[in-house]
């Protein structure tokens, strides 16, 4: 049976380059696109589908066929601080939905994305292993360390094939991320091509995991694809490319903008990022599936560069 893929949140930053991913492997209309906002031409077929709104959603997945779900809907960490309640109902609910339909409809495998939010002061901070304390400071990673033992349940009662990546930063060209801590990283290039300055909203000295999207999207395919005995972390896998600080990512940029300049301007994400490791081993991965990256910062800041600087031209 051919597979029938649904893929919610589907309009975020990496929904829509997973989607065109997808529909390369699979076919263009195999792959359905659902979110609550406006979907644009490029991310069609699409339907409009509120995560909380289980009916609609096991109706959808009756009607479509659906064999594997990849779950992308939630609030992200600096945005969901202004709305806890909300960013819980929306990130965790929504994922027991799928989990409970996943267990009465066989759906054949589900993606849960979680997060480097997931660690907190208790855990290690440099080279963070697979598996430490747990104890996030942001409702975001609440929902998200949640999330992954409800994922390693469903699989231990239920056999529900879930998979999950704890992504670092994600840096993107295909769209302006929202609510994230680790923003800055795709919004430096914009100011700095477009305006030739940067204000940024952490210190210049905070390193972070970052990833870019091409390994991001890679990674969560090729952990989809594995097969079933290779996976071996039900909760969530540590996953990792390279760590930088603001002031490293300028120092790239100002290579190809060499009189660009930034001004340091820590927010309430400053207290976010100093809780969360700014490093990432992820050696489980890499040994049970094979992950392997292929973008160090170099590659990632001319390619970003090539990319955003048309925009402005």
């Amino acid at each position: 049976m051919a597979e029938k893929i649904l893929v919610t949140g589907a309009n975020g930053q990496i929904g829509t380059v997973l989607c065109a991913e997808l529909r390369k492997i699979y076919g263009k209309d195999q792959v359905l696109a659902s979110d609550i906002k406006r979907a644009s031409e490029k991310n069609e077929p699409y339907i409009f589908l509120d995560i909380l709104n289980e009916q609609r959603l096991r109706e959808v997945i009756d009607d479509h066929g659906i064999t594997q779900v990849y779950h992308l809907a939630a609030i992200l960490s600096a945005n969901g601080e202004w709305n806890p309640m909300k960013t819980w109902n929306i990130n965790l609910n929504g994922l027991l939905s799928i989990l409970n339909l996943a267990k009465e409809h066989h759906i054949k495998k589900i993606f849960f994305p979680s997060t480097i939010a997931v660690f907190g002061n208790t855990t290690p901070k440099v080279n963070t292993a697979q598996h430490v304390p747990l104890l996030p400071e942001t409702v975001y990673g609440i929902s998200k360390v949640s999330g992954e033992m409800w994922c390693n349940y469903y699989y231990n009662r239920y056999g529900v094939d879930v998979r999950s990546l704890r992504y670092p930063g994600i840096i993107s060209h295909q769209s302006i991320p929202a609510g994230g801590t680790t923003d800055y990283a795709v919004e430096i290039f914009h100011g700095i091509i477009k305006d030739n300055d940067y204000e940024c909203f952490l210190d210049a000295d905070t390193a972070l995991p970052m990833m870019y999207i091409p390994d991001a999207i890679r990674a969560t395919i090729e952990l989809m694809e594995a097969p079933k005995e290779h996976i071996k972390v039900r909760t969530s896998y540590n996953l990792s490319a390279m760590s930088f600080t603001p002031a490293e990512i300028f120092e790239e940029i100002q290579k190809e903008y060499p009189d660009a300049t930034i001004k340091y301007e820590p927010d309430f994400r400053q207290a976010i990022a100093e809780a969360w490791s700014s490093s990432i081993d992820d050696s489980e991965a890499r040994n049970d599936w094979d992950w392997k990256h292929e973008y160090d910062l170099k590659a990632l800041a001319e390619d970003m560069i090539r990319h955003i600087k048309p925009m402005y031209e």
